[in-house]
């Protein structure tokens, strides 16, 4: 006879043990019944905003209903669990049945905490943790224009960038003087708190909210203890978690003085019939809030229902997010309370980076750490902190990427028994011995360990690990894009262009899975904009932009954008000069001519940028696309049309180029440039593509730039006409569209092409690969389909919505305040107002 298992919660941790359970050929023992509280089977809760970008429910579910069934799993949903009687083994529902059980699971998860605020039951207040609350969240933010959230710790922060991708004024109120109290130390909660408050969203720490009642121009009023007043249309709670214990409190079962239910090493509580799981329950005192190790205490509770062994001996609480498009990391001891520990810091204000690493007292352990801005270090900080490994002689090594080469926190000198995937205990022995086994990349070396395939924050020391270990079998190292997809970004472009797919979810169920990232998104937005060509903010890809594209303009270190309108060659009318100066001048905006020959208007808000396009299009004038990976500019001098010393018409050729690869999307921005002589007034050798004339026609260069790696372009082909000129550029910048990796400038592509510049000539002068035609025609497809950005949103009052919170209003925001000198703005609460020169 089967025992009857029955686990109550079906989360994220109560579905892993049920997977656990089916892995391991539970259900040969126990006949499983899992209960669910809400109306949707198991969902990824780690992505849940995802939705806001378009994700459903499907798309974030962890099995479905239909896995349970096919698996012998009954699944009951919308029915909580109400009683359990201890003594006769039976339980009672919602829906009035009752049922036996020999076994249970509690896995009731956590509720959130909504602190005793008057007033905070009134309409249009949430909380934020069901995809069911953020449906209810999502429909009052349609006729919203301000947004709080009480709360400024991760699921805040979270909550905070939701509203303000539905448009509204944020803002995020936080009991503590900074955020992310328990993971951040002051100078880091600091600099998290400057960068969210330049991306528009406004904080206020330190502010105790004692009443909520009825606004005068929102629908709230939030009335603070310090005689403050904040108003807004909608608010968030997000002020923490508390266990999910009612159902255990009621049954008798032992609780912690704070709640929770307690458990052994075993997992299991003070009925030996009955486990406790994930963020319900208290281990030696101590709340797990986390994914990782609510799984761990999953495979626990699996084992001893299976007869074999296994401990919960506690779980590392460190973690890594973005937050608002900021990195953050904090690991171990951050806040640095073990005696006698020392701190080494890095604050480097001009990258707006902070890092700070706690050592031990004698300076050679790792105890933990707090990073801010850049969490690329937070990988092999984690494992030297975990595993005990001894730190170089100088530990500022350790975030100084050159020092850092071949240090202690190296992936080669992490042991075999390093933890790489915390979700599942993957160690790196089990990955390097999955690679020995012939798992030849990421995707397979997920498939046999799971590693990976939980909260999917140890993706990055995942992929050098297994990197490394296929070098060491002399087998080449995989090119995955990123998690989600197994193909490199020209795989995924001939993937993309072969099967015409013109949408993100056609090419995750085609060829991918999950759901995403930052990595493969813009890069993914980039390939259907250069095949396709569609508007950028279209529904189906606007989730998939990074933050410039998304708003059609770059967005700057104060919160603020710059609008860029083309300026062809920088031949510019008089009118047009006078048109730049009235909109700089009526939107205080802080101008700049910039080294493209063009001009740059700094400092306007969000709200303003339609109304900043309209007047800058009615006066002749187009984007200039310099918030996107295409080209920039062309760059010119006067040529012979003016200069004694030019030889052929540069200013028109410079024109001609700009308007004819104008909106052109590639893996990285362009800049060309055309000199009239070989004086070379326009600096045509550093750019990516770049023209010279002659007396016999043109010279051109391809593979140049500056920045961090500044190379001279490469002398392509000498003395063409105009015609061979601009077929030979189509070719090449196709064919770079096409093949090159992502965020891969022309001059790195070029040097990494097998056979180099001659390999190349040979493709675009001599057609070896017989793609002439095919590159030409997909040019004259970008180009005849072009379209001004900011034109076609204009003519869209759908997409305008992304701009919609102040829209018809010239009313300013109180709490920015203008500092002329350099268009710097700041928020009231960070400095000292005098007045303004």
């Amino acid at each position: 006879m089967k025992q009857k298992l029955i686990v109550i919660g079906n989360g994220m941790v109560g579905h892993h043990l049920v997977q656990q359970l089916v892995d391991q050929q539970g259900l040969e023992h126990y006949e499983i019944t899992v209960f669910g509280a809400e109306k949707h089977a198991a969902y990824d809760r780690v992505h849940l905003s995802e939705v806001f970008d378009g994700k459903t429910p499907d798309q974030l579910s962890m099995a479905g209903a239909d896995w349970y069934a096919n698996n012998g799993v009954t699944l009951r949903l919308n029915e909580e669990v109400t009683g359990i009687d201890r003594a006769a083994k039976i339980l009672t529902t919602s829906l009035g049945h009752s049922l036996n059980y020999d076994q249970l699971v509690l896995a009731t998860g956590s509720i959130p905490f909504v602190p005793p605020i008057p007033g905070n039951d009134r309409d249009n207040c949430f909380v934020y943790r069901t995809l069911d609350d953020l449906a209810e969240i999502q429909a009052a933010c349609q006729k919203a224009r301000t947004g709080v959230v009480i709360g400024g710790g991760l699921l805040g922060l979270e909550a905070a960038n939701a509203l303000r991708l539905l448009g509204l004024e944020t803002h995020v109120v936080e009991f503590a003087p900074r955020l992310m109290p328990v993971q951040l130390d002051e100078q880091g909660g600091t600099l998290l708190k400057e960068k969210i408050v330049r991306l528009g969203v406004q904080v206020h720490t330190e502010k105790a909210t004692r009443h909520i009642i009825d606004g005068e121009s929102a629908l709230h009023r939030l009335e603070f203890a310090d005689g403050a007043v904040l108003e807004t249309d909608v608010l968030l709670f997000s002020a923490g978690i508390r266990p999910q214990d009612a159902l255990a409190r009621s049954a008798g079962l032992e609780l912690g003085e704070r709640g929770g239910i307690c458990i052994n090493d075993q997992c299991q509580t003070s009925d030996p019939a009955i486990f406790a799981i994930g963020e319900c329950a208290l281990w030696d005192g101590k709340l797990f809030g986390l994914v990782a190790p609510g799984y761990q205490m999953a495979r626990v509770a699996a084992a001893q229902l299976l007869g074999s062994e296994g401990a919960f001996q506690g779980a590392d609480m460190s973690t890594k997010l973005k937050l608002l498009g900021v990195e953050v990391g904090a690991i171990g001891d951050a806040h640095g309370q073990t005696p006698g520990s020392q701190e080494v810091l890095l604050l480097d204000r001009s990258k707006d980076l902070y890092k700070k690493l706690v050592l031990n007292e004698a300076g050679d352990r790792l105890l933990g750490a707090v990073l801010v801005g850049d969490t690329g270090d937070y990988d092999s900080l984690l494992q030297t902190y975990l595993n005990d490994m001894p730190l170089p002689d100088h530990p500022l090594a350790l975030l100084v990427p050159e020092g850092a080469e071949g240090g202690a926190s190296s992936k080669a000198a992490l042991p075999a028994t390093a933890t790489i995937c915390s979700c599942h205990n993957v160690t790196k022995g089990a990955i390097v011995e999955a690679v020995q086994g012939g798992a030849c990349d990421v995707s397979a070396v997920k498939a046999c360990t799971k590693a990976g395939t939980g909260c999917g924050g140890c993706s990055g020391l995942l992929g050098q690990v297994v990197n490394q270990a296929l070098e060491e079998q002399g087998i080449t190292a995989d090119k995955s894009i990123c998690e989600h997809f197994a193909y490199s970004r020209q795989e995924l472009f001939h993937l993309i262009k072969v099967g015409q797919i013109k949408s993100f979810d056609e090419l995750l169920t085609k060829h991918g899975h999950g759901l995403g990232c930052d990595i493969c998104k813009p890069a993914v937005a980039s390939i259907f904009a250069s095949l396709w060509n569609e508007h950028v903010l279209e529904p189906r890809h606007a989730g998939l932009q990074d933050t410039n594209d998304a708003f059609l303009a770059n967005i700057q270190k104060n919160g603020t954008y710059s609008v860029v309108p083309r300026v062809p060659a920088g031949e510019i009318t008089p009118d047009q000069l006078l048109t730049i100066g009235r909109v700089a001048k009526r939107y205080d905006l802080y101008t700049k001519i910039t080294g493209g020959q063009r001009i740059d208007l700094f400092g306007a808000r969000l709200e303003q940028l339609p109304l900043i396009w309209q007047e800058l299009i009615d006066a002749g004038f187009e984007t200039g696309h310099a918030y996107g990976k295409s080209l920039r500019t062309v760059k010119s001098c006067v040529g012979s049309s003016w200069c004694r010393y030019g030889v052929q018409d540069s200013l028109d050729m410079a024109v001609a180029l700009e308007h004819r690869y104008k909106g052109l999307r590639s893996p990285h921005k362009l800049k060309f440039a055309v000199s009239g002589c070989t004086r070379e007034c326009a600096e045509a050798q550093s750019k990516d593509v770049g023209v010279i004339a002659t007396e016999k026609g043109w010279n051109l260069y391809f593979g140049g730039n500056g920045g961090m790696r500044p190379r001279h372009a490469d002398l392509f082909a000498t003395d063409l006409d105009t015609d061979t000129l601009i077929r030979y550029i189509d070719r090449l910048l196709m064919f770079y569209v096409a093949t090159a990796d992502r965020l891969q400038r022309t001059s790195v592509w070029t040097e990494n092409l097998e056979g180099g510049l001659d390999y190349l000539k040979q493709v675009v002068i001599d057609d070896s690969l017989g793609l002439a035609e095919e590159l030409e025609g997909r040019m004259a497809h970008v180009i005849g389909s072009y379209q001004c950005e900011w034109k076609t949103t204009l003519e869209s009052p759908e997409k305008l919505k992304r701009f919609r919170s102040f829209v018809n209003t010239e009313q300013a925001d109180d709490s920015i305040v203008f500092d002329r000198k350099r268009g710097q703005i700041r928020p009231v609460e960070m400095i000292e107002i005098k007045e303004l020169s």
